[in-house]
């Protein structure tokens, strides 16, 4: 990445370096030349034995370094799965740290899917580990939490600011579970998801040419025309291939909405490994059918 300084410093003034660019702008970049997918690095156990690898830190070093040489340099945002990193200890964060870091220098944004979500100074150090520009697992987006109230969430917000990064937090999710906690309603009539959206729309209110700060959507939830899913952000939606939706399904899904999702395959391109060519045929599958869907 070049580096563009500041000018000169001179009496009465400080040079300083840019301003970041907002995850937002880099993410609606991406898009633009590569196509909305996104696709996960889930390294779990079953992935690992399918691949003829062992599940340890060797299979989990090779997975992770055949997924991100296969589909880094052409994919808009690679999501790896913290869980899958962390069973392994300290050993299983030095090839998630490294992943990170060469997926990139290819070009693909990271999402880093770790659902974090506490409050103060807990949350800021999450915040820290994966939002702080000179963490070595700093990533250009983090999923989070809003269950200890959206107010919570405000380290990582100011974090993500303040290093051009984004946040994708959990709105409508794809799991069964969600629906008693993600549609229950207030006194006023209100789901404790559309507050969530509510929230998302007036953090990313004037920004061009779209928002960082985005909601986790399932692809599989049928039609959400109820709810405001326009927040002038990114919309992950996850649920595509092995949990059963389909590219076709994301415009009744997300209606006017549907041109800031970034659909989100794991399973589905993950299992035509670990040959790399088999890996990138099927992410191309999935990026047409997504274009053709979205028209």
């Amino acid at each position: 990445m070049t580096h563009h300084p500041g000018p000169p410093a001179d009496a009465g003034h400080t040079s300083h370096a840019p301003d970041p660019v907002p995850f937002g702008a880099r993410l609606r970049a991406a898009m633009d030349a590569r196509g909305p997918l996104c696709v996960g690095i889930d390294p779990h156990a079953s992935l690992l034995t399918a691949w003829g690898l062992n599940d340890d830190v060797a299979g989990l070093e090779r997975f992770a370094r055949t997924t991100v040489e296969a589909l880094a340099d052409r994919v808009a945002v690679l999501k790896p799965q913290a869980a899958f990193f962390e069973r392994f200890g300290s050993r299983g964060l030095a090839v998630l740290e490294t992943a990170v870091a060469e997926a990139r220098q290819a070009g693909a944004l990271v999402l880093m899917d770790a659902k974090r979500g506490d409050i103060g100074s807990t949350m800021a150090a999450y915040a820290s580990a994966f939002l702080d520009a000179g963490s070595p697992l700093f990533s250009d987006a983090l999923t989070v939490s809003p269950y200890l109230g959206y107010g919570a969430l405000s380290p990582a917000l100011a974090a993500a600011r303040e290093s051009g990064a984004g946040l994708f937090v959990l709105a409508l999710t794809s799991n069964p579970e969600g629906h008693e906690v993600q549609r229950a309603a207030d006194a006023d009539g209100r789901t404790v998801a559309e507050t969530v959206l509510h929230h998302l729309a007036e953090e990313n209110a004037g920004a061009e040419p779209l928002g960082s700060f985005g909601a986790v959507v399932g692809a599989t939830l049928g039609d959400l025309s109820a709810f405001p899913l326009s927040v002038n952000g990114p919309l992950l939606a996850p649920g595509i291939g092995a949990q059963g939706a389909t590219p076709a399904d994301l415009p009744a899904v997300f209606g006017n909405a549907v041109h800031n999702v970034v659909p989100s395959v794991s399973r589905g391109v993950l299992l035509h490994g670990p040959d790399t060519t088999g890996l990138r045929d099927s992410a191309a599958r999935f990026a047409d059918e997504i274009r053709t869907a979205l028209g």
